[in-house]
């Protein structure tokens, strides 16, 4: 994929409080791009601030808030425009689908679809009028294949992924290029979110996955699999994010880990049958059969 080189190397990155969006804020910022990292919690953004930088307040669940963070980036950027931007906010909602409820759906979508779409909606008619700019969406292994107990979570990426593909033909035109980020597994804390945003949406009691629930959502369980011998830094997906920004011919994606990168080849590869017998291993693996 060609695209025009990027001609302001201003960036607005989305979830900047922690893990890839940090590294991607201070990768970026040290080769030379203006960076308007995003948070929301305001001891996020004075953490930002004391780290030199000028930082937005969003939350991608609420609509004024995404329009609010859109012109103020816009009005700080001025007349010199917009390079890029990065979606990266985001969280998981775990649980098996028939535990998760419509209200959890509803803001897991809110918040790594909808938002995030909506922020890119409203930065459109900039890079348009520019004629160049550049869309880098953060997306997941499991944007390509769906994760037993992170359903929810696996459909916001997979119809990123979606939206994503339909965006960059669409934008084909317009010098404005779209890539995707697909990391696996990345030493950040999304397991200890996940396991927080389980503890108090999901009711082990009445689910026949209850014993499941109660290890993997134990604050003492989830500091990060010893197993997962493939984990890498946060900067590694900085570094992926930082080549679909500044490359003249950046990716359509780009996958981050081992784990990723395998999880890429089997969705193509692999017929659905075997899939699920992979996967079903995956799952007695880590819960001993607590659920059968």
């Amino acid at each position: 994929m060609y695209a025009p080189p990027v001609l302001n190397r201003t960036v607005l990155v989305t979830g900047c409080s922690t893990g890839i969006g940090q590294a991607t804020a201070l990768r970026l910022r040290a080769g030379g791009w203006t960076v308007f990292p995003t948070a929301r919690a305001e001891a996020d953004l004075e953490r930002l601030r004391t780290e030199g930088f000028d930082p937005v307040r969003l939350d991608m669940a609420d609509e004024t808030s995404v329009s609010e963070a859109v012109a103020e980036t816009l009005r700080r950027a001025g007349t010199t425009g917009l390079g890029g931007v990065v979606n990266n906010a985001g969280f998981g909602q775990p649980g098996a689908v028939e535990d998760v409820s419509r209200a959890a759906f509803r803001q897991q979508f809110e918040v790594n679809l909808f938002g995030m779409q909506d922020l890119t909606n409203r930065l459109l008619p900039t890079l348009r009028r520019q004629g160049w700019g550049r869309i880098v969406n953060i997306s997941s292994v499991v944007g390509r294949i769906s994760l037993p107990f992170m359903g929810a979570y696996s459909a916001t990426k997979f119809a990123m992924e979606a939206l994503s593909d339909a965006m960059r033909v669409e934008l084909h035109a317009s010098g404005i290029a779209v890539s995707l980020v697909e990391p696996g597994p990345i030493a950040t804390a999304f397991g200890d979110n996940v396991a927080r945003s389980g503890r108090q949406t999901l009711k082990p009691e009445s689910s026949v996955f209850g014993e499941v629930y109660r290890k993997k959502l134990d604050p003492v369980t989830t500091r990060g699999d010893p197993k997962e011998r493939f984990r890498l830094p946060p900067d590694a997906v900085a570094r992926a994010i930082a080549h679909a920004l500044e490359s003249p011919h950046p990716h359509r994606r780009y996958t981050v880990t081992v784990p990723a990168k395998l999880g890429a080849w089997c969705a193509r590869f692999l017929p659905d049958a075997v899939l699920d017998r992979l996967l079903i291993a995956y799952v007695r693996e880590r819960t001993n059969d607590s659920a059968h």
